[in-house]
Order: structure tokens, then sequence, then C-alpha cells
């Protein structure tokens, strides 16, 4: 996994913003936030992830000025549409199909449910100066640690002056 004080890797990549499909790069988000919150996902549909993505959503983190949310799964762009629809995520959401993204985030799991090369369940905080200033992963992406690493990448947030409601993942939601 990418370690934190280092300089994230930029990317463009397709994503679901909106309703609609788009090219997300990252530089911008970075350009105009002081905090980038990277959620990875092996695919839609994870029960843990849709959990996580979900506590975010509810915390409100996407509806800020100085901080933009991200969310990347290893799957289609057309699945993308129907995960977005089906949980309202109102964040974008990147297809990292064939896991070129988590590869340069050194998140890549080699297998994972019988797919390979997909995206490690992790959330990463990356401040204006492009620093990874939080990384956490889980071993596996069912795991269901508590805290979860979206709960932990607050406290981050909050140090580089991102005043943002700690999400509370519930494991247990309808997905």
């Amino acid at each position: 996994m990418i370690e934190t004080g280092v300089k994230a890797p930029d990317f463009a990549a397709p994503a679901v913003t909106d309703g609609r499909a788009t090219e997300l790069a990252l530089y911008r988000l970075v350009e105009s936030h002081c905090a980038v919150v990277l959620s990875f996902a092996p695919a839609s549909f994870v029960p843990t992830s849709t959990a996580a993505f979900a506590a975010v959503r509810d915390a409100g983190w996407h509806d800020r000025d100085d901080l933009a949310v991200v969310g990347l799964v290893g799957d289609s762009l057309y699945s993308g549409f129907a995960y977005v629809d089906r949980f309202d995520l109102p964040f974008p959401v990147v297809s990292d199909f064939h896991g070129g993204i988590a590869e340069s985030y050194d998140l890549l799991a080699e297998s994972w449910e019988g797919h390979s090369h997909v995206p490690r369940r992790a959330t990463l905080v990356l401040d204006g100066d492009w620093r990874v200033r939080f990384a956490e992963a889980t071993t596996d992406a069912l795991d269901r640690p508590a805290p979860a690493p979206v709960e932990n990448a607050t406290a981050t947030l909050r140090d580089l002056g991102v005043d943002v409601d700690r999400p509370r993942v519930n494991y247990d939601g309808p997905w």
C-alpha cells in the first residue's frame, strides 16, 4: 500500500458523476480542494464497501467546497451507473476496471473472489500538495473493521482544516 507522506499519483478515468459519464481528472480535484478522499472497492455492490460509501454520503462529505470524495471500483462504467443509482451516491464513482489506478497506489489485489486485477478496499486522504496524509486498507474486502478506514480518516481531515462529521459505517444495512 502507498505510504503516507509520498506524492500521490495523478489519474484520469471514466466516472459516473451526477448521473452521467464523465472523465474524472484527479488534478482538478486536488487543485480546487483542501483535501481529497479516495475510497477504493474491488467491485460495485460489495456490501462492506457500500456501507462505507453510504456512511460518507450520509455524513455529507460530498457537499463541501473544501473536500472532494471519489469512489473507485474495479467494475465497468455501466455497473457504476446501476450502483450510483441504487444507493444514491452523490459523489463520482470511477471505473478502475483493469486496476491501473489501484496499481499506481499499490492497492492492486492479485485476486479476490475469483476476480483478478481489482482494487483492494482502502481509504486515502490527499492534501492540496498531493501528499498522501492517510492510507488504510483492509486485508479482505469483506472484513468489517471497527472503526472502518473511512471513519479513521476523519481525524486526518480535521488536521487539514476540513471539519467533517465522522461517518457511521453500518455493515448490517440494506446492502
